[in-house]
C-alpha cells in the first residue's frame, strides 16, 4: 500500500470532524487563491509532503481521502491555523472579529436584496410611464435627478450608488461622472 492509501478511504460512516476537515482544506486553499499543486508545494516546503492528487481526493474524492496526523499538521502550519480549527465546520472562523463583520455583511446584503425588488418595480412603473408619454421623458429624468441629488445631501455627483441598470432613468439630466478621484 502507498502512503497515500496509508490514509485510508472513509467510508459512510465517517466521522463528521474528518468531513469538517476536508472540506476546511479547500475553503482555506480556495480563500488563498492556491491550486492543488500550490497547496501540494507549500506542504512540501514546510516538510508535510502530499501530492496534488491526494489533496484533489480529499477534497472531491468519492469518498473522500482521510487526512492522517501528519498530513493535519502540516496543513495547519501553512494555512497557519490550529488544528481545533481545522477539524471545525469551515462556517466557523476562530477570529470573533472577522466571525462579526462578515455576519453583519451578510445582513446588509440580505437587506439590499430585499429592498431591490421594490427598487426595480419603481423603475418599471416609470419606463412604463415614458413608454406612454414619451414627449415627458426629459422632464421625468430631470425630476428624478433633481430629487435623488436631494435624497444624496446634494452629494449626487457621480453614478457609483445608483444601480447600472436604473442609469438610463437619468439619461442626461444626471450630473457628469467625473474621470478620476
Amino acid at each position: 500500500m502507498s502512503s497515500d492509501e496509508g490514509a485510508a478511504r472513509a467510508g459512510p460512516d465517517r466521522p463528521l470532524p474528518e468531513n469538517n476537515v476536508a472540506e476546511r482544506i479547500k475553503l482555506e486553499r480556495e480563500i488563498r487563491g492556491w491550486s492543488t499543486q500550490k497547496l501540494a508545494e507549500r506542504m512540501a516546503e514546510v516538510g508535510h509532503p502530499v501530492n496534488q492528487s491526494a489533496i484533489w481526493r480529499i477534497e472531491s474524492g468519492k469518498p473522500r481521502r482521510r487526512v492522517n496526523l501528519d498530513e493535519a499538521l502540516g496543513f495547519c502550519k501553512v494555512f497557519d491555523i490550529p488544528l481545533d480549527d481545522l477539524a471545525s465546520p469551515p462556517g466557523h472562523v476562530s477570529n470573533a472579529e472577522v466571525r462579526r463583520l462578515v455576519g453583519e455583511y451578510v445582513e446588509r446584503w440580505k437587506d439590499w436584496r430585499a429592498a431591490r425588488k421594490p427598487l426595480d418595480r419603481a423603475k418599471a412603473d416609470i419606463d412604463d410611464y415614458i413608454k406612454a408619454h414619451p414627449d415627458q421623458a426629459d422632464m421625468v429624468k430631470g425630476l428624478l435627478t433633481y430629487e435623488l441629488s436631494g435624497a444624496a445631501g446634494n452629494d449626487f455627483t457621480r453614478y457609483d450608488s445608483v444601480p447600472a441598470r436604473h442609469r438610463s432613468l437619468l439619461g442626461d439630466a444626471a450630473p457628469a461622472k467625473p474621470d478620476a478621484e
